[in-house]
């Protein structure tokens, strides 16, 4: 299907169609190929020799790497449309954990490391971007299952990860991941919707905002995911170094996390509509902050795996709440106020896990996860901002269908 800027006249497609199928595999493949790189970090740092410090440096070059590339993604779609760039992010994106297999120095996993993180930002970007068209085109809200199947597509590589890096091997585990994000590529490919180049919208979103709100709800974001990027880099960690899990059930860890997060997704929009975005997000934040300290101070891996699954569930929907309030700031363009939030939130679940390298090394993970709780609680108090979401719910009301 190609689409060239307006909806298609007619009828509303149905809830299910090639082009959605084709942007959840999408997703789906993302979040497989961040699910599966999980229970491999403790291998990769043991294998580079390095410390809790430098393998934070590394997690901070992953980020960097997106944040390089996610603007670069951003302008290529303004040129060639979100399917073309994302189709071809994703197919550079499908060998990188070979790669990072292959890399034994630590120069080379730098730069390993910087181009997994930029392919899967850039390929985050342009994925994003093309959910958006679909939306448009479907006149249907699906961003948020489109990031259950990025959760779904997490808990795959996660929970499978140990479990074939003990038996297949660490080179096995990279080739079958590698071969199967392949396969999801190829499935995706002739579904993706097309469409059109858009230079305006990357033109007006250069413009910052000059008004507190969507910094403030950026600031939300912000707190939202630094946790989620806490638990994607240091979970498996956490739990082999200092509670003596296997790498098997390490990797249960994030596999548990993502599975409730994909779970709780896949229902968001109806809880939202039910309770509202406001109450949704309270609720959501404080099972969130039950979670990570249970997390933080379990004693064993079974009450850590629990932990972060409590965190999954309230994790779960506060981003996609915080980006719905985003686009729909009275007085602002959606794409000015998205691009603010955006950037803000994914700084986030970037950079600051790398942070939290250089602090485990003096004070220990188990601390630093009950202590994220307090950014959950800051989230809470500005709760009341998320009533800016429930716009899209009156907006699609007014909507012929």
């Amino acid at each position: 299907m190609d689409i060239s800027g307006g909806k298609a006249a007619g009828a509303r497609p149905g809830y299910i169609t090639r082009e959605r199928a084709g942007v959840a595999l999408l997703f789906l493949m993302n979040g497989f190929l961040v699910g599966a790189w999980a229970p491999k970090i403790p291998e990769f740092a043991e294998r580079l020799g390095l410390t809790e410090s430098m393998l934070g440096v590394m997690i901070l070059v992953f980020g960097l790497g997106s944040l390089v590339m996610m603007p670069i993604a951003g302008s290529q779609i303004g040129r060639f449309g979100s399917s073309t760039v994302s189709r071809a992010t994703a197919l550079l994106a499908v060998p990188t954990l070979l790669l990072l297999t292959w890399v034994d120095g630590l120069w080379s996993g730098a730069v390993a490391i910087f181009f997994f993180g930029g392919l899967i930002g850039a390929m985050d970007v342009a994925m994003n971007a093309n959910a958006v068209a679909v939306e448009k085109y479907m006149r249907r809200a699906i961003m948020s299952s489109c990031h259950a199947f990025w959760s779904l597509g997490g808990l795959l590589g996660a929970a499978t990860g140990g479990y074939l890096i003990e038996h297949l091997g660490v080179s096995g585990h990279a080739a079958l991941v590698t071969i199967l994000a392949a396969l999801m590529l190829a499935a995706a490919w002739t579904l993706v919707l097309r469409d059109a180049p858009h230079p305006e919208e990357v033109h007006e979103r250069a413009r910052l905002p000059r008004t507190a709100l969507p910094w403030l709800i950026g600031l939300m974001a912000l707190f939202c995911m630094i946790p989620e990027g806490a638990v994607i880099d240091w979970s498996a960690l956490y739990l082999r170094q200092e509670l003596g899990a296997s790498i098997t059930a390490s990797g249960f860890a994030f596999a548990a996390f993502s599975l409730t997060m994909a779970i709780m997704r896949f229902a968001g929009d109806l809880v939202r509509d039910r309770f509202g975005a406001v109450r949704t997000l309270r609720v959501c934040a404080v099972i969130s902050v039950i979670g990570l300290v249970t997390a933080g101070f379990a004693e064993t891996g079974t009450i850590a795996i629990l932990g972060f699954a409590l965190a999954g569930i309230g994790i779960s929907n506060l981003v996609p709440i915080v980006f719905s309030a985003a686009g729909n700031l009275p007085g602002l363009r959606p794409g000015v106020g998205l691009s603010v939030v955006t950037t803000m939130g994914y700084s986030g679940i970037l950079l600051a896990p790398s942070a939290i390298g250089f602090i485990a090394e003096y004070s220990g993970l188990a601390i630093i996860f009950a202590a994220l709780s307090i950014l959950h609680l800051v989230v809470l108090l500005l709760s009341p901002l998320a009533r800016h979401a429930d716009g899209v719910r009156h907006e699609q009301d007014g909507k012929p269908g």
